[in-house]
């Protein structure tokens, strides 16, 4: 049996809670050595509720055990201090997005990094999640041919980004922005909650284009697309072969025949099936696209996403592999913070090479 893999937490917010969901369904694999919350009637609360030692200070949890890696869910505006005190404790960083507010702290972050020789990888979920690995597990197979265009309508910003860069197979280069933004009537949709009333609200949408010379990328985002019930996700990926339409895969064998798969999600726990209720995985056809590695765990898509990241950051500890790093993120996170400019400004812009591009 693998050794259980022990992290920290610094920040008790929303996105700390996705963490401790999945130590509570994987209590074998992982667990939490202590988390970070300033405030003591907070840590208390978390203290009880969940059955995990909270610390005011990053001393404080250093001091009572060293867990193998911290992962930092703040605020990005207090994200990278918090990642500079863990390098400088020489404790791994597993830091959520974005790890720092803007382009000069991107920069700043970057360089101390480098300097201070600190191991860091970010808790980019998105492109783990099941139905998008499944995605990019075909668009690796070459049976769409070379890819040029994807539009994505899932996820904000540097989410987004990240999906598109990897479809697409674009590293550092740099592209041609022009975007807009748009506003049209929607039903306010309630964060999480059920509704109590009906409201109408201003939902306001983005719509970018990323040229990165003949490979471009649409970006279609409007926030309430996360939480409301009559707003979908769409996602498209074209290669000269074929392409992928939200669920749907279509392209050539040869090029008098073509071949249409849908990906279909595989439950345990539907239709009188008493394995118990977990994905198993995907399929394209007759093949197992995608594998659900946390069977027979109950956790949702983000979740299996979550601990895949900790997994992934374990190995990173232990042997160096990356799997997706700061200048990933940091480019990631500039091109979301361009596209912004691109729509407030109402010109076209053109992104330059930045510092960790460069080294």
């Amino acid at each position: 049996m693998s050794k259980k893999i022990i992290f920290g937490i610094v920040g008790g917010g929303w996105r700390s809670q996705f963490y401790l969901r999945v130590v509570k369904a994987l209590p074998e694999q992982f667990e939490i050595s202590g988390i970070v919350v300033r405030n003591e009637t907070k840590g208390i609360k978390i203290e009880k509720e969940w059955g995990v030692k909270t610390y005011r200070t990053i001393n404080e949890l250093l001091n009572a055990s060293i867990p193998e890696f911290v992962v930092v869910a703040v605020p990005r505006d207090a994200a990278s201090s918090i990642t500079k005190q863990l390098v400088e404790h020489d404790i791994p960083v597993l830091s959520e997005t974005p790890p720092a507010q803007d382009t000069n702290d991107l920069i700043e972050l970057n360089n101390f990094i480098k300097k201070n020789n600190g191991k860091i990888q970010i808790a980019e979920q998105y492109h783990l999640q099941p139905l998008h690995a499944a995605r990019i597990s075909f668009v690796n197979t070459g049976k769409l041919g070379e890819i040029s265009e994807v539009m994505i309508s899932v996820c904000h910003e540097y989410h987004a980004i990240s999906l598109i860069r990897k479809f697409l197979g674009v590293g550092f280069e740099n592209a041609t922005i022009m975007a807009c933004e748009f506003s049209s009537k929607l039903v306010e949709p309630d964060d999480y909650i059920l509704p109590t009333s009906e409201k109408i609200t201003n939902s306001n949408r983005i719509l970018a284009k990323l040229d990165f010379g003949g490979k471009v990328g649409i970006y279609n985002f409007a926030y309430e697309q996360y939480f409301s019930w009559i707003r979908s996700p769409h996602l498209l990926v074209r290669g000269s072969r074929g392409e992928i339409f939200d669920d749907h895969i279509s392209y050539l064998k040869d090029f008098k025949n073509p071949i249409y798969l849908d990906l279909k999600r595989q439950n345990a726990g539907e239709n009188g099936n008493l394995e118990g209720y977990y994905l198993k995985g995907i399929l394209a056809g007759e093949e197992w696209i995608y594998k659900n590695k946390y069977v027979p765990s109950r956790l949702t898509d983000d979740e299996i996403a979550i601990a895949s990241c900790l997994d992934k950051m374990d190995e990173y500890v232990k042997s160096g592999k990356s799997f997706y790093d700061l200048a990933e993120a940091s480019q990631d996170h500039y091109l979301a913070l361009m596209i912004i400019n691109a729509y407030k400004s109402k010109e076209t812009i053109v992104t330059e090479k930045q510092p960790w591009a460069l080294s």
